[in-house]
């Protein structure tokens, strides 16, 4: 990847939050922004305290803080526009709920394979669009 396309905010589920994985993002640069835990639908996520995130708190404490930002509630919350209806798409549309194959390289490929047929099925139907 070119320094011109160098990530510099990333958003992501709960799946991804470690004390190593955060620190290691911050190092390459980007502004992280990962969920610490799963919240019940529909329960209201309380504003953080204004000013600075106190450097005491601990890693996770400092995240969740960060995500109760205004910001940090608007650049999470654009995940959900423009990650998951991908894969709610594939799983539902398509029916790839699991990996047939097994092996880290193998799983790869069929992901690989998978994410074509997705942008191949998107250019298809833009094409059949644009034609009307």
């Amino acid at each position: 990847m070119g320094e011109d396309n160098r990530i510099e905010k990333a958003s992501m589920d709960a799946g991804y939050f470690s004390e190593d994985h955060v620190p290691w993002l911050e190092k390459q640069g980007i502004d992280a922004y990962v969920a610490t835990g799963r919240l019940k639908h529909g329960v209201p996520v309380p504003l953080a305290p204004r000013g600075r995130i106190p450097e005491h708190l601990s890693l996770k404490d400092r995240m969740a803080r960060k995500l109760r930002t205004v910001p940090g509630k608007a650049i999470y919350a654009r995940r959900k526009a423009v990650v998951e209806p991908v894969f709610g798409q594939i799983q539902q549309a398509m029916g790839c709920r699991q990996f047939l194959l097994r092996g880290l390289p193998k799983m790869q490929g069929e992901w690989k394979l998978i994410c074509l047929v997705f942008n191949l099925r998107k250019l298809f139907r833009a094409k059949q669009i644009s034609r009307a």
